[in-house]
């Protein structure tokens, strides 16, 4: 069974940073393209962060320069630190898997292939 389990969400106050865990089962991370994407409540789905199993990788506008995404195939994981946290970037956090074949483009980050249950981030004073 294939399964994504996220961690690391909570609450922080702005400015603070926090480290997102995305433990995968049931696949091998290393053939895929992973990443992150949020959804606030009322907003639409956005894309926040992808890594291709090359190492290149994407960021949203909104989290360039305070995020970074980092996997580790031989544990099977992936991890979002995420610095200089805003009220704004408050929402549920989904890791999920892309097809490698289209990298970390906007086609592939438009289409999860698995994603996980999410956690919940929420910056707030």
């Amino acid at each position: 069974q294939v399964q994504l389990v996220e961690s690391g969400g909570g609450l922080v106050q702005p400015g603070g940073s926090l480290r997102l865990s995305c433990a995968a089962s049931g696949i091998s991370l290393d053939v895929y393209a992973i990443g992150w994407f949020r959804q606030a409540p009322g907003k639409e789905r956005e894309r926040v962060s992808c890594i291709t199993s090359s190492l290149s990788t994407y960021y949203a506008d909104s989290v360039k320069g305070r995020f970074t995404l980092f996997r580790d195939n031989g544990k099977n994981m992936v991890y979002l630190q995420m610095n200089s946290l805003k009220p704004e970037d408050t929402a549920v956090y989904y890791c999920a898997t892309y097809d490698q074949r289209y990298y970390c483009s906007g086609y592939a980050l438009d289409r999860p292939l698995v994603s996980g249950q999410g956690t919940q981030v929420t910056v707030s004073s």
